[in-house]
């Protein structure tokens, strides 16, 4: 028996196959042989010394000379495949020589070792990310994506505010905050297994046939909606290579379908162009989204949370959009000397040393990643008193908003702010501290009024209240 635990061995085991190729009998044999020793030797660069490789010939090995002895031992023309598996094994055939090549590679042990580098090495080669908690200011506008992670049916936050303070930075930090949900494996719609309403066709189908379905743990996605983006990738279209491949009509999602169960964050959403708009509105609507395209007809649930920001300066937004957002956060740029200062030195240390950091505020992150979470989980338990409901519908009716929208959204949002804070019962101060965020944007524009529409809604809120 000989042992190989380098490289090189490999690659003369390799090399003593090619020159049995020839043979035309056993070609096949040798050349499965081959392609076995060819993910070995790949494995073996990867794992270096921890791949051992054991060849084995009775007839030729012996224990004084096994030095000496080729590493594979061939008798041209007298060895025949006969099976193929895990352990690579060429029995001879009645009335052949008894020669037998196995090969043993212990490397398959380590697959799962390596798949977990893997996954550890793409984490860390990846943009790293801005953490959530060494956020300096803005509190409105955290408070308002936090709300939206608890509650998802809230429906959202539109972020508006000037250049440079922390808008987009903010929203893609709270990708290391998003919990975990359970979703069907393979689905491309990140189908929930125990909900029809986020179930794509396929699924429905296999859950109406009592067929068992295989589910997975995977975060939330953040999926990012260019301002370039073409509707064909948004709402998904025709797969052109299974037409040409297959000559099958196929459909290909988009990121609507990646967005579902999930968070779509439009940056510069006021720039976004009328066609993608229109888009977005039917998805967030419905909660659908329907495909009638090159033959195709096929819908799919594209339930997300619809997170937008941008600069009043670079235009306004849509009344029709602007009323589909839950909330509404208004971003100012940070006026106090101090703060900004340490804003500035924050930054400038994550920009030298990212990963180092990071850690410092793996410790908040944790905790505020476990608070979400509680508060995710004991949602339904979260009461609110009949007057503070007819309070809340009070202020929208006085203030002349459009529709109910503003009423439910403040119900919710004033639910998930209790829930945050870890109580089953919401006070007039919850509803106090979301109410601005709810109606702002509801409100009907006034050419004439120079005060900001949230300062009106809070005075409203005293009035009633009190």
């Amino acid at each position: 028996m000989l042992h190989f635990e380098m490289i090189p061995s490999l690659q003369r085991v390799k090399e003593n196959l090619q020159s049995c190729i020839s043979l035309s009998n056993y070609r096949d044999e040798f050349s499965k042989l081959e392609k076995l020793l060819e993910s070995s030797l790949t494995m073996a660069s990867l794992l270096g010394t921890s791949a051992s490789t054991i060849l084995t010939c009775p007839r030729f090995s012996s224990p004084s000379s096994t030095t000496s002895v080729s590493p594979v031992c061939f008798g041209p023309g007298k060895i025949c495949g006969k099976k193929l598996c895990g352990r690579i094994q060429l029995e001879p055939k009645k009335n052949r020589s008894r020669y037998r090549v196995s090969v043993v590679m212990n490397v398959a042990t380590e697959i799962n070792s390596i798949e977990q580098a893997k996954k550890i090495d793409s984490k860390e080669s990846a943009r790293p990310v801005y953490p959530f908690a060494a956020i300096v200011g803005q509190d409105e506008m955290k408070l308002c994506l936090l709300l939206n992670v608890i509650d998802p049916k809230i429906g959202g936050v539109m972020i508006m505010g000037d250049r440079g303070t922390g808008k987009s930075t903010t929203v893609r930090s709270l990708v290391d905050l998003l919990p975990e949900i359970t979703v069907v494996a393979g689905d491309p719609y990140n189908s929930d297994p125990r909900d029809p309403e986020f179930m794509g066709k396929e699924v429905r189908e296999k859950v109406e046939k009592g067929e068992k379905l295989p589910v997975i743990e995977t975060k939330i996605n953040m999926v990012d909606l260019p301002l370039g983006a073409t509707e064909d990738r948004v709402c998904g279209t025709i797969d052109i290579e299974k037409a040409l491949t297959e000559g099958v009509k196929a459909f290909e999602p988009g990121l609507l379908a990646k967005a579902n169960r999930g968070i779509l964050y439009v940056d510069e959403v006021n720039l976004l162009d009328d066609h993608l708009v229109d888009v977005l509105l039917d998805s967030a609507a419905s909660g659908w989204n329907t495909v009638e395209r090159e033959g195709i007809s096929i819908s799919h649930p594209a339930r997300f949370i619809l997170i937008g920001s941008g600069n009043p300066e670079e235009g306004e937004l849509r009344p029709q959009l602007l009323d589909r957002f839950g909330m509404h956060a208004q971003v100012g740029t940070v006026r106090d000397a101090e703060l900004r200062v340490k804003i500035v030195e924050e930054r400038a240390r994550f920009d030298s040393n990212p990963k180092e950091f990071r850690e410092s505020y793996l410790a908040e992150q944790m905790k505020l990643q476990e608070q979400i979470t509680n508060a995710r989980s004991n949602l339904s338990q979260v009461q609110i008193d009949q007057d503070l409901k007819v309070k809340i519908s009070r202020v929208c009716a006085e203030l002349d908003v459009d529709g109910l929208r503003g009423d439910i959204v403040t119900n919710r949002a004033a639910r998930a702010l209790a829930a945050l804070k870890g109580r089953d019962q919401v006070t007039a101060e919850d509803v106090g501290i979301v109410i601005p965020n709810c109606l702002r944007h509801r409100l009907r524009k006034d050419p004439l009024e120079s005060m900001d529409s949230g300062i009106l809604v809070t005075e409203k809120f005293y009035e009633v209240f009190s």
